[in-house]
């Protein structure tokens, strides 16, 4: 499959992500992602924290 030739009846662009993201509202996008971002975050710290207490 070419990324060119991806049209709207594509299976590739049918998914759960990809619906979110064509149709949720602006604030709704801002609420999930902010929260995937807080997320992320405490998952990057708690990796640091764990390579810290590896290296002392």
């Amino acid at each position: 499959m070419s990324l060119f030739n991806m049209g709207k009846n594509s299976k590739a662009t049918r998914n759960p992500f990809a619906e979110f993201i064509r149709n949720a509202k602006s604030d709704e996008k801002k609420r999930v992602y902010s929260t995937v971002i807080t997320e992320s975050t405490k998952q990057q710290n708690q990796v640091i924290e764990a390579a810290k207490a590896q290296t002392i």
